[in-house]
């Protein structure tokens, strides 16, 4: 019994040399590591420098319209909210001041968007026949731009009484009716194809009066109103329609080509 007794305390003195060292040594460690957390916490975040900004003009090359340059200038007001913008329609430019990073931006939306626009040429044939007989056909060909309305009128003016002036200076007062065709087209790309809008009106003076006055003439009209879509170089039917008063029939026909 003496033996494990000794044995026992010469244990408890070993771990006592042991522990007394680790204890003094997190003694002095403590107040270092308690300092350094306090400086970490109580370092002040350091403040961001703001973004440089720059001012740079952006002209609008191809897209001439008013209302081409409004879009534009929303387009980038949308886009780069943060940026300020003045757009200037005598000069087709658009004033901007914001980041570098704004002005690059605002440049490659501008290129995308400010491209050429297309030039289409518009062959129109109005072909007649009467009876089941081709009797005949008129060619016309327009250029148009794409997006923009392209109008060809063709015929007389014809004069209309209409009333008289005052008796102070006694006359007559006269309208002038135009006669003829009345051809108006825009077009626009659509993917590989083409989107049509056309109006083709012709008129004409009858033989017999309206019955309204003895003057008065009677105005025969044929009007057609689509939007259709075409392929390039392929010719499409816009409409066929029967002429009042006999038996002739109109075939109406447009193909586009690409001009180059």
């Amino acid at each position: 019994m003496k033996l494990i007794l000794g044995h026992s305390a010469n244990r408890a003195a070993n771990l006592a040399q042991i522990a007394v060292p680790l204890m003094l040594a997190l003694a002095l460690l403590a107040p270092g590591m308690h300092t350094q957390a306090q400086t970490s916490e109580s370092k002040p975040s350091e403040a961001k420098t703001p973004p440089v900004e720059i001012y740079q003009t952006l002209y609008i090359a191809n897209l001439t319209e008013q209302n081409d340059l409004n879009d534009v200038s929303t387009a980038l007001r949308n886009m780069i909210p943060r940026a300020k913008l003045f757009s200037m329609a005598s000069q087709h430019a658009i004033s901007m001041h914001g980041t570098s990073d704004d002005i690059a931006l605002a440049q490659k939306i501008v290129a995308d968007l400010d491209r050429a626009r297309k030039t289409y040429r518009l062959t129109f044939t109005i072909s007649e026949s009467e009876g089941g007989k081709r009797t005949g056909s008129e060619r016309y060909t327009l250029i148009a731009v794409s997006g923009e309305r392209t109008v060809l009128k063709q015929g007389s003016r014809v004069p209309i009484v209409t009333g008289s002036t005052s008796t102070d200076t006694p006359g007559t007062q006269v309208q002038y009716v135009d006669v003829g065709l009345n051809l108006e087209a825009t077009v626009d790309g659509r993917g590989d194809g083409l989107r049509l809008r056309t109006k083709v009106e012709q008129s004409s003076l009858a033989d017999e009066k309206s019955g309204m006055g003895g003057q008065d003439p009677l105005f025969r009209q044929t009007l057609l109103i689509g939007d259709a879509t075409l392929l390039p170089g392929k010719p499409l039917v816009l409409g066929s329609l029967d002429v009042p008063g006999g038996t002739r029939k109109q075939e109406i026909e447009v193909v586009a080509e690409l001009v180059p």
